[in-house]
């Protein structure tokens, strides 16, 4: 079953909010002028005395308020699922994305309202899936708009230019990524930015070339032959972008049950 948490978020703000509110302009002045009517003490303190939830209303609603502010326009905390993004994150990750780096929107409706840049090649960026928005994918941008972007014997081109790529050696996995052992792990750079791939050479693959329309960018997984992005689902449309990954907050690796304290604090490029 899938919760769309920023829907809840904001209309838990709204109704403690509005009950807050309402007990400060309506219910709170009818309380006082009760307790001016009563002569004992211990009754008057009774009917001034709040309400359980307008209690609670006023205990919560600063905190979810900050809450949803920080998720919605600052940053968000994702958990790597999957290791389609081998070598870069590992399977038990757990990221922040910086939700402003492309303009900022509005919560639940994904309107953006105020426009601070676009993603650029080479930006590791989590948006929400084509086919079914309601699930968030991670994958690295390859093709901007206006690019001309082909696959070919595991190598990438854009717009003609063959992306240079680096044999690092053989890949050597640990927790839940042990599949990917063995695979080839290249340095490739695309244009300014430097980052590692895995690849398997003979494994089967989606190849082609694809024109990215305006407003739309190509999504490719490092973990090139076991990720499933653009070349199977599509280009991703502007408004789908969620924002830009930054840093790896916590690493848990669930085969071994430990936390992995040498991916902490570490930039993700």
């Amino acid at each position: 079953m899938s919760f769309n948490f920023p829907l809840i978020l904001v209309l838990a703000t709204f109704i403690t909010g509005l009950i807050w509110l309402l007990d400060a302009w309506l219910w709170k002045p009818k309380r006082r002028q009760a307790a001016e009517a009563v002569a004992e003490p211990e009754r008057r303190e009774a009917v001034l005395k709040e309400p359980v939830l307008v209690e609670y209303s006023r205990a919560f609603f600063p905190v979810i308020l900050v809450v949803l502010l920080l998720r919605s326009f600052l940053a968000e905390p994702f958990r790597i699922p999957s290791g389609s993004m081998m070598p870069t994150l590992l399977v038990g990750d757990f990221i922040l994305v910086n939700k402003f780096a492309y303009g900022l929107r509005l919560p639940v409706v994904n309107t953006r309202f105020l426009d601070l840049g676009e993603p650029e090649r080479g930006d590791v960026v989590v948006f929400r899936y084509p086919d079914n928005p309601s699930v968030d994918y991670i994958k690295r941008v390859v093709g901007l708009p206006g690019d001309r972007v082909a696959y070919r014997d595991k190598i990438l081109y854009i717009n003609g230019e063959r992306m240079p790529q680096q044999v690092l050696g053989t890949y050597i996995a640990e927790g839940a990524g042990l599949a990917s052992t063995g695979a080839s792990e290249r340095l490739e750079r695309l244009n300014e930015v430097e980052h590692r791939i895995l690849v398997r050479p003979g494994y089967p693959n989606i190849e082609g070339e694809w024109m990215i329309p305006e407003g739309h960018y190509f999504m490719m997984g490092d973990n090139r032959d076991n990720s499933k992005d653009s070349r199977y689902f599509g280009l991703v449309p502007e408004e789908n972008l969620v924002g830009k990954a930054f840093i790896i907050w916590m690493s848990w690796d669930g085969v071994n049950n430990r936390v992995t304290w040498s991916r902490i604090g570490d930039s993700i490029h």
